[in-house]
């Protein structure tokens, strides 16, 4: 059976580049939220008139989160069971403090927590002036609500924890700070597949 890796955090901690780096070292699948929801949530957005690049304000999460989070999940979903694993990337935040949410998840195609092994990264950084250099150095129109609201956004960067009923192990914090990817991702890597 595949393993679903959740890969969490707030903006501009890496989640993508993270996973995307363990993927290259393994059989895996990176689906990323962003990525998956970007063309629904910019026609959402124009239609209602809004700015199409907000992924952030209160507005583009009463009209895409939820739909965000369901497009990605039900593309982890159909894959259970597939020789590759999935790396899931996400802020996941409502989501991961629910207790209840990811054996309701699993239950939708008929599966438990027994039957599925799930991990979870949650992906920081060391302080708040770096995740402020990472994002601007993606240099992304998508990014321009968090700057123009940094004192809501930076509440992203509190600590937390997994509401999930998993086993002991089964979740690690990782201190993406390090320019060295490599041994990040090596760190990553030894956590998902350790036995």
């Amino acid at each position: 059976m595949n393993k679903l890796v959740f890969f969490l955090g707030p903006g501009g901690a890496g989640k993508t580049t993270l996973a995307k780096a363990v993927a290259s070292r393994r059989k895996a699948a990176v689906l990323d939220m962003d990525i998956l929801l970007r063309p629904a949530a910019t026609a959402i957005m124009t239609m209602h008139g809004l700015d199409p690049d907000d992924r952030d304000s209160d507005e583009y999460k009463k009209l895409c989160r939820n739909l965000g989070y369901r497009i990605t999940m039900d593309a982890a979903l159909d894959n259970i069971g597939l020789s590759a694993d999935l790396y899931v990337v996400g802020p996941f935040t409502k989501e991961a403090a629910d207790p209840e949410w990811i054996e309701a998840e699993l239950q939708r195609i008929g599966m438990t927590l027994q039957e599925v092994e799930v991990k979870v990264v949650l992906v920081t950084l060391k302080d708040e002036e770096l995740f402020r250099e990472r994002i601007a150095g993606r240099n992304s129109p998508l990014d321009d609500w968090k700057f123009r609201n940094w004192e809501q956004f930076r509440s992203a960067f509190s600590p937390r924890t997994i509401a999930w009923p998993l086993p002991e192990g089964k979740v690690t914090v990782i201190d993406n700070s390090s320019p060295e990817l490599d041994v990040t991702a090596g760190i990553v890597e030894q956590f998902i597949y350790a036995e």
